[in-house]
């Protein structure tokens, strides 16, 4: 994959859907969450008014709506700026 993201942007890999519950039960498509969690494949350089905080390989959190979808290989990832990124999870 050949994708570097401009300015505040970073393009992030989202985790896949959980499929089962804790109990044992399988959840259909139709009923599964948009994951809300993702690790960080790539950064921008950032802005003058924006130092990039986040690296390639960090585990992040980020808003339910943030980021624009993106299909590259057959594979649905996220660009979307660094502040819509909530947290490193650690």
């Amino acid at each position: 994959m050949n994708i570097t993201p401009l300015a505040d942007r970073v393009l992030v890999r989202p985790v896949a859907a959980e499929t089962k519950t804790a109990s044992g039960l399988i959840i259909p498509d139709s009923a599964k969450e948009k994951p809300l969690k993702g690790e960080v494949l790539a950064v921008g350089q950032g802005t003058k008014d924006e130092q990039m905080i986040l690296k390639a390989g960090d585990q992040v959190l980020y808003g339910k709506y943030a980021g624009t979808e993106i299909e590259v290989e057959n594979e649905k990832l996220l660009i979307m700026r660094q502040s819509d990124v909530l947290a490193i999870i650690k």
